[in-house]
C-alpha cells in the first residue's frame, strides 16, 4: 500500500463538503489504492457539526480512510498537505455589495495562502471552490509566493459539466458523447460556454457541436444563458446552492489533475494566465481549455476564435481585471 496522502477540505461542515467527503474517502478522486488522511477545517462555531461529520465518516468504515482530523486551526489544517480543496468562503448576503464580498474573501484567502506558504508541501495542489473563485484563487496564490502558480486552480468544471450536459440533452445522447466544450473566463454570469470546438458522438457518428445541435440561435443564445445562470436557477428551485453537482465537479477536477485527461480531450479550469495565445491579460485566474499530464496542465493553444467568441472572452476578462484590481487594494489593507 502507498503512503497516505494528506487532503484538506475547508468549509468542511458545509453542504458541498457533505456531498464531497465520501467520494474522496472511498477512492473516487485519488485512486482505489491510495490511503487518505482527511483534514477538515472550519470556523470554531462549526466544530460541533464537524464532529458529526467525523462520526459519519468513521461509520462508513472506508478501508482507504486512515485518519480524520477536524480542526479550526490553520497550523493543523495546512500542515504537510498534498492537496487542498478550499470550499469555505464568505457567501454573499442579501443587500451585500460585490465589493464587500470581495473584501471579506480577500481576508480569508490571504490567511489561507499564508498558511499554505508556511505549513503545506511546496508540491501541494490547491483547488479553490469558494466564490468569487477566480479572484479568491489569485489572492491565495499571491499569498503563497514559494508555491508555483501552476499548482493553483479554481473550479469551472461544474460549468463545463453543465455545458456538456445541456448539449447532450439537446442532441439526445449521453453526456460522455460530448467532449471538448470550453468555459472561458470567470466563474460568474459573464463566463463564456463555447461549443465551437466541441465534438459530439451522435449515435455512432462524430460531428461538430454546431452540426449535432443544428440550432445556431439556441447555441448562441439560450444555451449560453442557461449555463451562465444555472447556479441561480438551482438556488431558486432548491432554496440551497448546488452541492451534489459541485462535489462531483470537484472530484472530476482533482482526479484529472492526479491522473491526467484522456488523449485528445480537454477540460476547463481556472488557471494562472501568463503569456497565453488568446490575448487574455496576464496575472488573472482565467478559465481555459487544458490538457493534463503528469499532474501538469497545458493550455490547448491555437484554437480558432471568431468575433462572437472574442467579444465574450474579452467581456469576462474585463470583469476579472476589475475584480483583481479591487481585491488587490484590500490585500495591502
Amino acid at each position: 500500500m502507498a503512503e497516505p496522502i494528506r487532503v484538506l477540505v475547508t468549509g468542511a461542515a458545509g453542504q458541498i463538503a457533505y456531498s464531497l467527503l465520501y467520494s474522496i474517502a472511498k477512492g473516487d478522486v485519488f485512486g482505489k489504492d491510495q490511503p487518505i488522511i482527511l483534514v477538515l477545517l472550519d470556523i470554531t462555531p462549526m466544530l460541533p457539526v464537524l464532529d458529526g461529520v467525523v462520526m459519519e465518516l468513521q461509520d462508513c468504515a472506508l478501508p482507504l480512510l486512515r485518519e480524520v482530523i477536524p480542526t479550526d486551526k490553520v497550523e493543523v489544517g495546512f500542515k504537510d498537505l498534498d492537496a487542498a480543496i478550499l470550499v469555505g468562503s464568505m457567501p454573499r448576503k442579501e443587500g451585500m455589495e460585490r465589493k464587500d464580498l470581495l473584501k471579506a474573501n480577500v481576508a480569508i484567502f490571504k490567511t489561507q495562502g499564508e498558511a499554505l506558504e508556511k505549513y503545506a508541501k511546496k508540491t501541494v495542489k490547491v483547488l479553490v471552490v469558494g466564490n468569487p473563485a477566480n479572484t479568491n484563487c489569485l489572492i491565495a496564490s499571491k499569498s503563497a509566493p514559494s508555491i508555483p502558480k501552476e499548482n493553483f486552480s479554481c473550479l469551472t468544471r461544474l460549468d463545463h459539466n453543465r455545458a456538456r450536459s445541456q448539449v447532450a440533452i439537446r442532441v439526445g445522447v449521453p453526456s460522455d458523447s460530448v467532449k471538448n466544450v470550453i468555459i472561458w473566463g470567470n466563474h460568474s454570469s459573464t463566463q463564456y460556454p463555447d461549443v465551437h470546438h466541441a465534438i459530439v458522438n451522435n449515435h455512432g457518428k462524430e460531428m461538430s457541436g454546431f452540426d449535432a445541435v443544428n440550432d445556431e440561435s439556441w447555441l448562441k443564445g439560450d444555451f449560453i444563458s442557461t449555463v451562465q445562470q444555472r447556479g441561480a436557477a438551482v438556488i431558486k428551485a432548491r432554496k440551497l446552492s448546488s452541492a451534489m453537482s459541485a462535489a462531483k465537479a470537484i472530484c472530476d477536477h482533482m482526479r484529472d489533475i492526479w491522473f491526467g485527461t484522456p488523449d485528445g480531450e480537454w477540460v476547463s479550469m481556472g488557471i494562472y494566465s501568463t503569456g497565453n495565445s488568446y490575448g487574455v491579460p496576464n496575472d488573472l485566474m482565467y478559465s481555459f481549455p487544458v490538457m493534463i499530464k503528469n499532474k501538469t496542465w497545458k493550455v490547448v493553444d491555437g484554437l480558432a476564435i471568431n468575433d462572437f467568441s472574442r467579444g465574450k472572452m474579452d467581456g469576462t476578462a474585463a470583469e476579472l481585471v476589475e475584480e483583481r484590481d479591487t481585491a488587490l487594494t484590500f490585500l495591502g489593507a
